[in-house]
């Protein structure tokens, strides 16, 4: 068995193989899916810490945008290109491109900040309105049933644990048919002390479950035989410090869904209610037509 945690850390771990010509050229291990496509997770977290490596270090990234453009394959490695785009006085830009077989599979353009002061505001959140996640039950908890019956175990063996405030929708949509969720999610283990690692790794998490409501407020689980999904672009903002090994909120919703496509936007927070990033995906949701008695009414 692998230790999903390590996975994790090894698969932000990237090698310079342009090192030897100085190009900023590198790396990274794949992660196992059931369906044999590249997690498009891994690959945004990936396209982070290859541009990050290519920033001095007193400059964080803060924001990301990325295309994603065909899949990728699990069973090969994952190239990434940085262009070193901008060096400002105190912005910095890059450009990453991933490739497998000389294709590209995402583009992202991220942009990086010397820490700075400024004007601080959020939107207060009343964190008393969701349940402490120790009194919620974990995935495996749910799930133990389904151990070793392969899709199900790419829930289950997750280097992250996530515990959804409402229902999960895997096997079925209980409760209200809404457009919004809020579920707490941390690494199944402490991480390295690195920031880097830390954003990376929330990147690498935030696809799991953001287009969730999208689903949730049509009442279609992940297990509906012919649903057909991919992420199409993804951008993240990252506002404050934070640590992926302790508990962060996200709290998402999906303002429309049409022609094929649906939006998701989600915001992260962590247990004393500070807004630590903000997230937002377009992707395709496709799902099996529906007899005309089947069709659920908006009303």
């Amino acid at each position: 068995m692998i230790d999903p945690l390590k996975h994790l850390i090894d698969t932000l771990t990237l090698d310079q193989t342009g090192a030897r010509t100085s190009e900023d050229i590198f790396v990274g291990v794949p992660m196992w899916t059931p369906h044999g496509r590249a997690f498009g997770g891994q690959v945004l977290a990936q396209s982070i810490v290859a541009a990050s490596l290519t920033v001095q270090e007193d400059r964080p990234i803060h924001s990301m945008h990325g295309y994603f453009l065909r899949p990728g394959d699990v069973q090969q490695t994952m190239t990434y290109s940085v262009d070193r785009i901008y060096d400002g006085r105190s912005f910095s830009t890059r450009r990453t491109q991933a490739y497998q077989n000389g294709h590209p599979v995402l583009s992202m353009i991220a942009s990086f900040q010397q820490p700075d002061e400024g004007l601080n505001h959020q939107t207060p959140l009343d964190m008393s309105h969701y349940p402490e996640p120790e009194s919620i039950p974990s995935l495996r908890d749910r799930y133990a049933d389904l151990a070793g019956s392969g899709s199900a175990d790419w829930i289950l063996e997750r280097p992250f644990d996530i515990r959804h405030t409402e229902s999960p929708i895997f096997v079925s949509v209980d409760g209200e048919r809404v457009a919004r969720q809020a579920e707490w999610v941390k690494t199944v283990g402490p991480m390295p002390d690195s920031p880097l690692v830390h954003k990376a790794a929330l990147a690498f998490a935030s696809d799991y479950s953001i287009l969730e409501p999208i689903y949730r407020r049509h009442g279609i689980p992940w297990m509906t035989p012919g649903l057909r999904t991919a992420s199409l672009d993804h951008a993240m903002w990252f506002h404050r410090r934070f640590r992926v090994d302790e508990w962060l909120l996200f709290v998402t919703e999906s303002p429309t869904a049409q022609g094929g496509r649906g939006l998701s936007q989600g915001r992260v927070y962590n247990r004393d209610g500070t807004h630590v990033a903000t997230v937002a995906q377009e992707g395709m949701v496709r799902v099996p037509r529906r007899e005309p008695h089947e069709k659920e009414s908006d009303e």
